[in-house]
């Protein structure tokens, strides 16, 4: 979601916050959005926790960012790759003992139609603006037994539209497109292209749902 220099790898350089997701139409319905930097740059948490449990190896995290979760399923015995768009992500995500990939999901990605787990957490579902279309490229990527985890906005919203990224110190990263989804949004999405939803659940404010093919 962002380029060299942009707030985004300023925050992960940093691993501070204040840095906010909004809506390039300032008329645009959908919020800002605080992005919780530091709680991606710290270790897996219990709400991550909930996560890995229900991962089987091997594991690819989409938008791994600086790479907790990547990090977190290969220290409990899972292969575990992440990708992401932003150099220093990976760089961070490798630096802590992981492996990582600087490239986009809909690039050609190792091990296609393998995959056991692949990851949307911490918004990443939002990932090119059309979640329908994410989907189908993560349902492309795992196994006949495998699963897609989701975290769902925790509001029945489903919004697509442009945004940008901004920090305390004014500093902008260019538009991109994004989405927010809940869960019966998301629902219809899997439905239209074979997957199936398993299992929601919530931890901390938190909502997340498990998909597999039908």
């Amino acid at each position: 979601m962002s380029s060299v220099a942009d707030p985004y790898t300023q925050a992960l350089d940093s691993g501070g916050s204040g840095l906010y997701l909004r809506p390039l139409d300032e008329f645009h319905t959908a919020p800002a959005v605080p992005l919780e930097v530091s709680r991606w740059c710290a270790p897996a948490d219990e709400v991550d926790e909930s996560i890995l449990t229900r991962c089987v190896g091997p594991v690819l995290d989409v938008g791994c960012g600086p790479g907790r979760l990547t990090v977190a399923a290969a220290e409990r015995g899972m292969l575990a790759l992440g990708v992401d768009v932003t150099p220093s992500a990976v760089k961070r995500t490798l630096q802590s003992g992981g492996t990582a990939l600087c490239r986009s999901v809909f690039e050609p990605l190792p091990a296609e139609g393998r995959w056991s787990t692949v990851l949307l957490i911490d918004g990443n579902v939002g990932i090119g603006g059309d979640p329908l279309t994410l989907l189908r490229r993560c349902a492309s990527l795992i196994g006949g037994d495998g699963r897609v985890l989701v975290e769902v906005d925790s509001t029945d919203v489903d919004l697509s539209y442009t945004a940008y990224l901004v920090d305390d110190h004014g500093r902008r990263s260019g538009p991109f497109p994004w989405a927010r989804v809940g869960l019966p949004a998301l629902r219809q999405c899997a439905e239209k292209i074979g997957l199936t939803h398993v299992e929601q659940w919530d931890v901390a404010n938190r909502a997340f749902c498990e998909l597999r093919r039908n």
